[in-house]
């Protein structure tokens, strides 16, 4: 549970006085060209990206323990190569695996090794495995050291493929005080952040992790925003995440959401956070979106998007909420027709009828059937039909399904 703004928490501290704490020197440990091991030490492309067989410089140890199948290797034995084993496919999963069960002289052996490198295996394809097995299993203060690190870097390396998920992975395991230090450099680039492929997933793990308060600066972004966000392929995500886990910070933009809700109902993302709000929103605001859809049962019901909401209206809503639909759908036409014929023939709108007769009450369901049944031969000539079919059977006595069988 994540307490209201001002209740209190870790303050932010500066990345210097926690070097000093730890006996780190000011900057960070070694540059990539500076101390790289040889075989680590080459030109690497912009996204961090490096093969360890580049250039053939695949140590003969690399290539030992790559082709000897038979000979059990432990950590010791490739000292001196942490940093190239760790980029490559096979020598990583080797030190992930380790890793898990090491002890900590040799878990500290290793990551001597890897620390001057951190920042080149943080965005390697290969290497950012280790270095999450470190936020998973190494102590506190190698957490705390691979977290400082990181100073500087937090923004490249959420926008980057590996590094994103590097940074997930320190939001999960670091002390708060350190959260804290790590997230405030995405102030003023969260929009940016949101709506990249990889930053998007550092945004949703900050909103799951770190305390509200000090993530204030990620919700003041959105102000204004929520229609563009909610209708994004990564923002809606980050929406949704908002609405699970900042309670109190949320009134204000779930009221600019219920502005746009007729919009959103029909958009290919944005139908997915009006979902949300039916499933894990208050009453009130459940209510807010099913009156938006009352009156349009028929017309949302028969479009892709907004049929999923229509579902979830019939799902969350109150009991009286769900009456007032079933009665919408089987109100008669001066001809005696109800909009229930046509949506049971939509290739959409069927599954809202299905869902309405999963849920409805006993009572509910007889007026349902009952009204269906008299279609079934239509229906078969259908290639959704069947499921339609399949959910009356369940509910008609045998001689009803035969009468309906001789129908055909």
């Amino acid at each position: 549970m994540r307490g209201p703004p001002g209740s209190g928490g870790p303050a932010a501290r500066d990345p210097a006085i926690l070097r000093a704490e730890l006996g780190w020197s000011a900057s960070p440990v070694g540059s990539a060209a500076a101390t790289a091991s040889p075989s680590f030490r080459r030109q690497q492309p912009q996204d961090g990206y490096f093969d360890p067989t580049a250039l053939g410089l695949r140590s003969p140890l690399l290539e030992e323990f790559r082709n000897n199948k038979s000979r059990k290797y432990e950590l010791q034995d490739i000292v001196g190569h942490m940093v190239e084993f760790s980029g490559d496919q096979h020598g990583s999963r080797f030190i992930q695996q380790k890793l898990e069960t090491a002890s900590s002289d040799d878990k500290q052996m290793v990551f001597e090794e890897i620390l001057p490198n951190c920042l080149q295996l943080m965005t390697d394809v290969f290497g950012n495995y280790v270095i999450q097995k470190f936020f998973e299993h190494g102590s506190q203060v190698q957490k705390t050291a691979l977290a400082l690190q990181m100073d500087g870097h937090v923004l490249s390396l959420s926008m980057q493929m590996y590094g994103c998920r590097v940074v997930q992975k320190a939001l999960e395991h670091v002390l708060a005080e350190q959260q804290v230090v790590l997230v405030r450099e995405l102030d003023g680039h969260v929009l940016k952040c949101v709506k990249d492929q990889n930053g998007n997933h550092v945004i949703q793990k900050a909103i799951e992790r770190v305390p509200a308060e000090h993530i204030q600066f990620i919700i003041n972004s959105f102000h204004g925003q929520v229609f563009a966000l909610a209708t994004h392929p990564y923002g809606c995500r980050v929406i949704q995440r908002l609405f699970e886990h900042c309670s109190t910070e949320q009134h204000a933009l779930l009221e600019e959401l219920h502005r746009y809700t007729p919009s959103l109902v029909q958009d290919q993302y944005g139908n997915y956070v009006v979902q949300h709000v039916l499933e894990r929103g208050r009453p009130e605001d459940r209510e807010r979106v099913i009156s938006r859809v009352r009156g349009q049962v028929l017309t949302l019901s028969r479009h892709k998007f907004a049929s999923n909401v229509v579902e979830k209206c019939v799902v969350y809503g109150t009991p009286e909420a769900r009456q007032q639909l079933l009665d919408e759908v089987l109100a008669r036409k001066p001809d005696g027709s109800c909009a229930l014929h046509v949506m049971m023939k939509d290739q959409f709108a069927n599954y809202v009828v299905q869902k309405m007769i999963e849920v409805v009450n006993p009572d509910q369901r007889i007026l349902l059937v009952a009204e269906l049944k008299p279609h079934v031969a239509a229906l078969r000539k259908f290639t959704y039909g069947k499921h339609l079919i399949a959910k009356l059977d369940k509910y008609m006595t045998p001689e009803e399904r035969r009468a309906t069988a001789a129908g055909q």
